[in-house]
């Protein structure tokens, strides 16, 4: 079983920056794929931003093009997401998810089978 805790949430002004992180337990996750999704209120789940543990193939939503970096820490096991230029609609409970059924990334919510409980990012305006 994979555990995944999220951490680094916060609030923070529009055109700040701020990094949440995902702690996971596992030996290895050479053949994982790491995600980040967001929910805001009244509003289904997004993709965000995803990586592939073996290749280090990146994939972000337009949406977050160019502001948003994920990046990961082999020796910690955590999956990092940057994010900059924060606007208020980036406001929305961020979740980490693991999926060792796609281990080259996804876009897709259904492809993760392994999820952390979120961390809140409020962007104030």
């Amino acid at each position: 079983q994979v555990q995944l805790v999220e951490s680094g949430g916060g609030l923070v002004q529009a055109g700040g920056s701020l990094r949440v992180s995902c702690a996971a337990s596992v030996r290895t996750f050479a053949n994982y794929a790491m995600g980040w999704f967001r929910q805001a209120p009244g509003k289904e789940r997004e993709f965000v931003a995803a990586i592939s543990w073996s290749t280090g193939n990146r994939y972000y939503a337009d949406s977050v093009q160019g502001r948003f970096t994920i990046s990961k820490d082999n020796a910690k096991n955590t999956v990092y997401l940057q994010m900059d230029s924060l606007k208020p609609e980036d406001t929305a409970v961020y979740y980490c998810a693991a999926s060792n059924i796609y281990s080259h990334g996804s876009t897709d919510s259904r492809r993760y089978n392994y999820w952390g409980q979120g961390t809140q990012v409020t962007v104030s305006s």
